[in-house]
């Protein structure tokens, strides 16, 4: 049981919350060691294909790959256009176009399968900050229940605040979707 928890008191200012071990540097690093660890997960239950396609989907976004290319363009077109020396493919490089085009297929192919497992780990991710902001709306109208039964028993007067009891109640997902589709539809001008 931490000291929180057994007496009850939060500590109020950064120097109490360091010296009990509860700094936000502590706790924001504790939270990077987590999203690290789901994504190193993520990483681990990637299949061989996606690896490969991924190792070379990153070579393929590197300098190295430019220069590689320029290298190999350019000794291609010089060897094909110097007089004396045989040519292998003679202007307008036609065995080299069918290379390249071949090239460019498989790179794509392979750019596409890393960013779909870029889509679904983000989806995820997506996923996940959506359910953990659904738990934090529904503590809070928890807290704001509990605070307005509180306020009552001793008597406050919370009159004052329009918005209190709207913020007491559950939030309904599926209903603010609705309106953020009646937003869009009516800033497009989509009717639906």
């Amino acid at each position: 049981m931490s000291k929180r928890q057994s007496t009850g008191k939060i500590s109020k200012t950064p120097r109490e919350n360091r010296r009990n071990g509860r700094s936000a540097e502590e706790l924001t690093e504790q939270n990077v060691d987590r999203v690290s660890q789901l994504e190193e997960s993520a990483r681990q239950k990637r299949t061989p294909a996606d690896r490969i396609a991924e190792a070379i989907a990153n070579f393929c976004g590197s300098m190295t790959f430019v220069w590689v290319h320029v290298i190999w363009f350019g000794g291609w077109i010089l060897l094909n256009l110097i007089p004396g020396v045989p040519h292998f493919d003679q202007f307008p490089f036609t065995f080299l176009t069918l290379v390249v085009s071949l090239e460019a297929i498989f790179l794509s192919t392979f750019i596409l399968i890393s960013q779909n497992l870029e889509t679904r780990i983000s989806e995820r991710r997506s996923h996940l900050d959506l359910q953990l902001n659904m738990l934090s709306e529904q503590e809070n109208t928890k807290m704001i229940t509990i605070l307005l039964a509180i306020a009552e028993k001793v008597g406050a007067d919370l009159t004052q605040d329009p918005h209190l009891a709207a913020l007491s109640e559950e939030t309904m997902p599926e209903r603010l979707v609705e309106q953020i589709k009646a937003r869009e539809d009516k800033t497009t001008g989509v009717k639906g």
